[in-house]
């Protein structure tokens, strides 16, 4: 019995052998290692181009078990995303766009005046427009001038001024239609825009100068809920040395404005990918300040995808504050 076992496990042996011989098995293929990148494994292990931004789609092919199973599989490389920096923009007045609202006149029942609070760092004044139309270098023109004239108020510098329309003033909305209210017309009229506009006192030589430099337009709609009415805030315009930009939020910057007083310990400062970097760096279109200048370095090359939400990743806007003003730069 052992002389037959032995003579099969060697007959079996030698058409293993035979079949080696008619069947060898390939080598793996060369490897370029001039202009390719390897990464390497066990097996499979995937060979391919380097991800060129805005390239050609690359093919990719496996080696498993000494051959290919399938044949290449065409990846397109992730999309370039560009990286900018912000650029340091002084506002000299701002609307708190938060305290915005409207109350009851209680000297004129059934009328309303409109309220908000405002930083200025100069002296400047104030217009309060009623169904007006914004044109060209951020000039405001009413509508309804003839019935509700712009009131214009001056302001001196200050943080924390509150502003409130005058009781004579104060506007009856019951007098118009909801979709006025509610609404931004088709020819871009706002029911409700404030423009703050911030003046110089002096010039370089010490005389007097009451040149405009610097002006934001608030621009809002009213809203009705169970019978009270409330101001939305739909955009905000700053004017700026002749330039008209518009102002959006960036979420989580609240957590980056510390400056020296940066906590590691605290979950919300710190880049999401690192998550050892101080946050200066916002995605966009999404507005999500999440990353830190070194991590979106990488991530531009990479993803395309925001880290917090995971939608497409325009730009990148690295964002730094300034300690000694708490200005954006």
């Amino acid at each position: 019995m052992g002389n037959v076992g032995s003579n099969t496990s060697t007959s079996h042996r030698r058409r293993h052998a035979a079949d080696q011989n008619r069947h060898p098995t390939p080598p793996p293929p060369e490897i370029n290692t001039t202009n390719r990148y390897v990464f390497a494994a066990a097996s499979p292990y995937y060979e391919y181009p380097p991800p060129a931004p805005g390239g050609a789609p690359y093919a990719v092919q496996a080696w498993v078990g000494g051959r290919y199973p399938c044949g290449p599989i065409m990846r397109t490389p992730m999309p370039y995303v560009d990286h900018q920096k912000a650029v340091t923009i002084r506002n000299d007045v701002n609307v708190k766009k938060q305290s915005l609202k409207v109350e009851a006149d209680g000297e004129n029942p059934g009328k309303f005046v409109v309220e908000f609070t405002y930083d200025a760092t100069v002296a400047g004044s104030i217009t309060l427009y009623f169904f007006a139309k914004e044109g060209e270098d951020c000039n405001m023109t009413p509508t309804k001038d003839d019935t509700l004239p712009p009131i214009t108020v001056t302001f001196q510098q200050g943080l924390g001024q509150k502003f409130r329309q005058e009781s004579g003033t104060s506007i009856n909305l019951s007098n118009f239609d909801e979709s006025e209210l509610t609404k931004v017309s088709e020819t871009g009229i706002y029911p409700l825009a404030i423009k703050a506009e911030a003046t110089s006192c002096t010039s370089e030589d010490g005389t007097a100068n009451s040149k405009s430099t610097n002006s934001q337009i608030t621009q809002a709609v009213f809203e009705k809920d169970k019978g009270e009415y409330h101001v939305r805030v739909v955009k905000q315009i700053l004017r700026v040395n002749g330039m008209r930009y518009k102002l959006q939020e960036i979420y989580g910057i609240g957590n980056a404005v510390d400056g020296d007083d940066f906590d590691a310990n605290d979950p919300g400062k710190e880049c999401v990918i690192c998550l050892s970097e101080p946050r200066d760096t916002t995605v966009l279109p999404c507005r999500h300040m999440c990353l830190c200048s070194g991590c979106a370095k990488v991530l531009r090359f990479q993803a395309n995808r925001c880290p917090i939400c995971r939608q497409p990743v325009e730009r990148l806007l690295e964002i730094k504050v300034s300690s000694e003003d708490g200005g954006e730069e």
